[in-house]
């Protein structure tokens, strides 16, 4: 019997760190992730943006996203729990896309914000990944949703909140 040559993938490289500083407070960063009416303003990246948002922010609580192609109309759903929710220190929740195959595999978000002068820096942790093209593929969607994010917090500091 021929051995298969099933490259094994370490459990570090599964798991997709992301780091940003954003130019508003943490209690504003942490309402945006928090408040479904902020989310739906950034949450997906540019070319799957979220049109209907469900959040139950407690430990134990639901949400439900549902992304939608700007370009085909095609709907994505994920939903999850929350498990862990610090104002507005740290967000754990479980992230699951609601397809089958790998991607309907239950994996988990974990988001801390530390304040930095007036500014944010978040870091943004989720795994673990089945497998490398899973994990660079969703370091493209969350590097896009923060970018809108980041827009979304500039446009709430020149306006009255």
């Amino acid at each position: 019997m021929a051995a298969r040559n099933n490259p094994i993938v370490e459990p570090a490289a599964r798991v997709l760190v992301i780091t940003r500083v954003f130019n508003a407070p943490r209690e504003l960063v942490f309402k945006a992730w928090t408040d479904p009416h902020h989310a739906k303003n950034w949450w997906g990246p540019r070319d799957y943006p979220g049109t209907h948002i469900e959040m139950d922010v407690r430990p134990g609580g639901a949400w439900r996203h549902c992304l939608t192609s700007t370009e085909t109309g095609k709907e994505l759903w994920q939903h999850g729990m929350f498990r862990d929710v610090v104002p507005p220190e740290r967000l754990v929740f479980t992230f699951v896309w609601e397809e089958s195959g790998e991607r309907g595999l239950e994996t988990l978000v974990t988001v801390t914000f530390a304040e930095q002068n007036g500014k944010t820096l978040m870091t943004f942790r989720h795994e673990p990944f089945q497998s490398l093209e899973e994990r660079d593929g969703h370091r493209g969607g969350w590097t896009s949703t923060f970018e809108r994010l980041d827009e979304h917090l500039a446009h709430l500091n020149k306006s009255p909140r």
